[in-house]
């Protein structure tokens, strides 16, 4: 061969070789520069950062190996990046689709929030091109939401299936009485059975509406100065006829020198159910205790019944909507499963908090504590306003 041809091909590949290496060279500290800066200090296009800044979104930018070169405080607290790097395949699934078509892609994905996986989130993830060089992933947590339509939705569930069984079982009364017009001991045992059944739908009923009316109750700016001892007298008396039925004596025992801030109304529907509660699953001829004190600046209220008591797994869910530690027992005492669930949530809106002790055999105490408001307030009723519900111990 021409060692003038030689020569003139070594030349090139030298040259390729050598373009080669400084173009590599650049690449290779280019990242390393990324890598020293950290999530915030990349360059991008005109206006961006600023952008990035007001969103109010966790919001992580990548570049063309995925490595994170911005990041926001909240995408490392939803567990999304881990120093420069993205957590979850997921993620990294929607940059590679991202990077090959240049389509903005949008998911809700359910993500594990922490390293040992216990714990999930729920986020609304939007995935763009940022500029020529980077992709921008946001994301909206939606933990909460999600949740709280979970609920509803159950809610809902709950609902129609409980109507079900009582305006079913009137239907087939109705249809019993229309087939035994001449039999007097049958129109009488299902007139009887009727009356209990449509006894047991309006109370359900009347709890789904004051279930609903809970959720729009403002205590805030509707409540009131409330006299606590006013609250429990008149609860028990409300529940009288139902102890009187069955020869059961609700005794009260203490009282409370300070007021609390609310909507008595509420309060007393609060209490009523959990005295009602007490008196359903207590025996006849025995007593219902209601006792009330002030302590560390709360107004205390405990119930205490001499019912069968309650075995642990069911006091962690008592509280539920529709749950039902007995669903045939609580058929036959007319229950309707929310009596708790409205009590949590009067409680809850009032800034206090409800609990149970129960033991098997020896009955069951629900207290209910209440922050108490501080004598300014209380001499000052028109210009009243609730107390720090921070206070809570």
């Amino acid at each position: 061969m021409d060692p003038l041809v030689v020569g003139i091909v070594a030349g090139l590949l030298g040259l390729s070789f050598g373009a080669f290496g400084v173009l590599a060279f650049r690449a290779s500290e280019r990242q390393r520069a990324l890598l020293e800066e950290g999530p915030g200090e990349a360059s991008f296009p005109e206006g961006a950062a600023d952008v990035l800044s007001v969103l109010g979104k966790a919001f992580l930018v990548v570049d063309a190996i995925d490595s994170v070169v911005r990041a926001s405080p909240a995408a490392y607290a939803y567990g999304l990046v881990r120093g420069h790097t993205v957590v979850h395949r997921e993620l990294l699934e929607m940059t590679a689709k991202v990077r090959g078509n240049g389509v903005v892609i949008e998911k809700q994905l359910e993500l594990p929030r922490g390293p040992l996986g216990q714990g999930t989130i729920i986020i609304q993830v939007r995935a763009a091109m940022l500029g020529e060089e980077y992709i921008l992933l946001l994301a909206d947590d939606r933990t909460e939401i999600t949740r709280t339509e979970r609920i509803r939705n159950d809610f809902v569930a709950n609902v129609s299936h409980e109507l079900k069984t009582p305006v079913g079982a009137i239907s087939l009364l109705a249809e019993a009485l229309e087939a035994s017009p001449d039999d007097e001991d049958a129109v009488r045992r299902f007139a009887q059975r009727m009356h209990k059944e449509s006894t047991r739908l309006a109370a359900l009923v009347q709890d789904i509406i004051e279930l609903s009316r809970l959720q729009g109750a403002d205590i805030v700016h509707q409540g009131k100065v409330v006299d606590i001892n006013e609250v429990v007298a008149d609860a028990v008396d409300r529940s009288r006829l139902a102890a009187e039925a069955k020869r059961i004596a609700v005794v009260v025992g203490g009282s409370s020198q300070r007021k609390v801030y609310g909507d008595p109304d509420l309060l007393v529907n609060a209490f009523r159910n959990l005295i009602d509660n007490a008196i359903r699953y207590s025996p006849e001829d025995t007593k219902v205790g209601v006792g009330v004190r002030d302590k560390d600046g709360l107004v205390s209220v405990s119930v205490t019944d001499q019912g069968d008591g309650l075995r642990p797994e069911d006091q962690e869910r008592v509280f539920e909507r529709f749950y039902r530690v007995d669903a045939a027992r609580s058929r036959q005492t007319g229950g309707t499963g929310l009596g708790l669930s409205i009590v949590k949530h009067v409680v809850e809106n009032h800034g206090g908090e409800v609990t149970v002790w129960s033991q098997l055999g020896k009955g069951s105490t629900f207290t209910v504590r209440l922050p108490e408001m501080d004598e300014d307030q209380e001499h000052d009723k028109g210009a009243a306003r609730p107390p720090e519900q921070g206070a809570m111990a």
